[in-house]
């Protein structure tokens, strides 16, 4: 039994050799349909991957206050961050933007063990220079407090952080994004300290450098001159800018009574009476994260789908193939027959046969689909990804593939009549 199996494999090993042209076209089939389904799943496990890095910096214990709503639709997913309370919303309050004045009342007013960070979005899209460098123009002024830095998640490489005197004055100091200071300053980032810089032509003298935070190809949070806010509102012209207000807490579990109590603080501050719905909204941090995550879930389930098509089509054409080898090989199945051969090892020949092409699709698949993948992980700067799970599901769909179009051609092979196929010509 042993022996015949092992005949069984090497007489199929050998046939698949033997006809490499009509092979090949059958496992280039395979291949691309394993491929685009690996090669999607991998280049999506990079974007999760590289979602988790960029928006875990802020932390699951943060959440900031917005003005209006965040609207986000994928597809037919749509995530809609409102307060679930059936209270009237007056369209006068609707989009209102968040005034110094209320941001400033509400970091004094807010008792809750956290920390409170006001900000201003400052020019974007600016050119920084020095006396003899000067940047692309794709860097941003953001304005912040002595807790932005911590908040956002950045690091300081050397010199200090902004403090009160700073913010309190609007003084002309800031803190240079790591891309910003290697771009003017080159490999030693620390030299900027001290140093005059020009931002859209208004002078800054350096008090820090921030370690490198990363990029991707979502955003490079690298490429930023920060300063306090104060300064933004003193050179800068800020109307139609609306305040930030970012809270970090000490632990996730204090997340939801800090939301709640942040909401009892801002409603009076907002002058909204006890009947009257929030005109401001709660944005937790992995808010677009998770939204995105969704998407490419729906984007996976959509692979999944398209790949499952093209190994359907797969397996007619390699049926169809296997149908026209049993043809060409009938006087040969006869022979085999009339001198003893079994109709089960004939049967076996030619499943391993198609087993065969399918598994050699699905390896080649895999390869190029996780190679394909990881070049827009190189884009993402995530690391080598590999998603084992889709890989395993590969090589058994594509078994079964095989398994699914050599059956009726094997079973036909098995019950020819030997007498019937040696005449066949």
């Amino acid at each position: 039994m042993a022996m015949q199996l092992k005949d069984s494999l090497s007489l199929a090993f050998r046939t698949v050799r033997s006809n490499r042209l009509r092979t090949g076209i059958t496992v280039a089939i395979i291949a691309f349909g394993i491929m685009a389904l690996i090669g999607i799943i991998t280049a999506i496990a990079s974007m999760n991957q590289s979602l988790n890095e960029n928006f875990a910096v802020m932390g699951a214990n943060s959440f900031s206050i917005q003005y209006r709503d965040v609207n986000i639709r994928m597809g037919r997913r749509q995530v809609k961050k409102t307060d679930a309370r059936s209270l009237k919303q007056k369209k006068s309050n609707e989009n209102k933007l968040i005034t110094y004045q209320q941001a400033k009342l509400f970091k004094e007013h807010y008792t809750f063990p956290a920390r409170v960070t006001i900000s201003l979005d400052g020019p974007q899209n600016i050119v920084v220079m020095n006396d003899k460098v000067k940047t692309n123009p794709n860097i941003s002024i953001n304005g912040g407090d002595e807790n932005y830095v911590i908040e956002n998640g950045y690091t300081l490489a050397g010199g200090r952080n902004l403090n009160q005197l700073d913010v309190q004055s609007g003084r002309s100091v800031c803190i240079l994004g790591n891309s910003v200071a290697q771009k003017l300053y080159g490999d030693n980032t620390l030299k900027a300290i001290d140093q005059t810089i020009k931002a859209d032509g208004v002078k800054y003298r350096v008090i820090g450098v921030l370690k490198d935070k990363g990029s991707s190809a979502f955003f490079n949070a690298d490429n930023i001159v920060l300063t306090t806010y104060n300064n933004i509102r003193r050179l800068f012209p800020t109307d139609g800018i609306s305040y930030g207000i970012g809270i970090m807490v000490n632990s996730v579990n204090d997340l939801e009574p800090a939301i709640a109590e942040a909401k009892g603080t801002f409603r009076p501050i907002r002058r909204l009476a006890v009947d009257e719905e929030n005109n401001f909204y709660i944005f937790k941090s992995d808010t677009i994260a998770e939204v995105f995550k969704s998407a490419l879930g729906s984007i996976t389930t959509a692979a999944a789908f398209i790949g499952l098509i093209t190994l359907i089509g797969a397996a007619i054409g390699l049926m169809n193939i296997m149908l026209v080898a049993v043809s060409e090989r009938t006087r040969e199945i006869g022979l085999i027959k009339a001198i003893g051969g079994k109709s089960k090892s004939i049967r076996a020949q030619f499943l391993f046969e198609s087993i065969f092409i399918s598994l050699i699709g699905a390896v080649l698949g895999i390869i190029l689909g996780v190679v394909v993948g990881n070049v827009v992980g190189l884009f993402l700067h995530t690391g080598f990804v590999v998603p084992w799970g889709w890989v395993v599901i590969g090589i058994v769909v594509c078994s079964g593939v095989g398994l699914f179009a050599g059956l009726y051609p094997a079973i036909k092979a098995a019950r020819l009549d030997p007498i019937v196929a040696l005449r066949y010509e």
